[in-house]
């Protein structure tokens, strides 16, 4: 960890990590992706950015994740934008631009249409709105869709580390947080990155998100050489 985290504590036995530099804003909030956390090196190198420029710069993690309580398989995706908008409500001070990576885009999207009001813009990095029934549910083989059924869990190979556990409960609790059925109604500059080569999250993910920011200044950067890391 490159940074000694403080800690929110929302009720008896949790914890939710955070870091906060303080500085000139709209302050930047950086959104970890699945299974990262806040001493990746996404979140690192634009903590560094932020201390040289002066920028306000908060990171935290999920409960689940890094330095925070609880354990990964016990999370969803509603339980975390519950942990962003717990630090974005009493971390983060006045406006805020959100940097989101993979399934952080997804999160930065929520927290973006529950606080529409302190939205100065999004920077989203290969986003993953509605990731597991787009994405994953279609790729799992016969045997693994049966193992999650009969198990409500089947662990899924990962090229980043450990195999990574998919319950039966995140998949079904994330649809009631999809966003890529309606259009959404930002008003604020968007700027999306996205690899070519990424193969975990495809570039027709952002196309079709596009599709659906229809009052957003929005402007795509591909990155031709670029896979999900960049």
């Amino acid at each position: 960890m490159d940074v000694e985290p403080a800690f929110l504590e929302p009720e008896p036995g949790r914890r939710i990590a955070y870091a906060r530099l303080p500085g000139e804003g709209p302050e930047i909030v950086f959104l970890c992706g699945l299974r990262s956390d806040m001493s990746g090196t996404k979140a690192s190198r634009l903590a560094a950015l932020a201390r040289a420029r002066g920028w306000a710069f908060t990171r935290f993690d999920y409960r689940g994740h890094g330095a925070s309580s609880g354990r990964f398989e016990e999370g969803t995706i509603g339980a975390w934008h519950a942990d962003t908008l717990l630090v974005l409500d009493r971390v983060v001070e006045g406006p805020f631009l959100l940097v989101g990576s993979s399934m952080g885009g997804w999160q930065a999207l929520l927290a973006g249409l529950a606080r529409p009001q302190r939205l100065a813009g999004m920077v989203l990095v290969a986003p993953a709105p509605d990731f597991p029934r787009r994405l994953v549910l279609p790729a799992l083989s016969p045997a693994q869709r049966e193992a999650l059924e009969r198990e409500g869990v089947v662990l899924l190979p990962s090229e980043y580390g450990e195999p990574l556990p998919l319950t039966r409960r995140f998949v079904e609790e994330s649809i009631a947080h999809e966003l890529l059925d309606r259009d959404l109604p930002f008003a604020c500059p968007v700027h999306i990155l996205h690899g070519r080569q990424d193969r975990d999250v495809p570039l027709s993910l952002s196309l079709a998100l596009i599709e659906r920011l229809v009052r957003a200044r929005v402007t795509l950067e591909v990155i031709e050489d670029g896979e999900h890391r960049l």
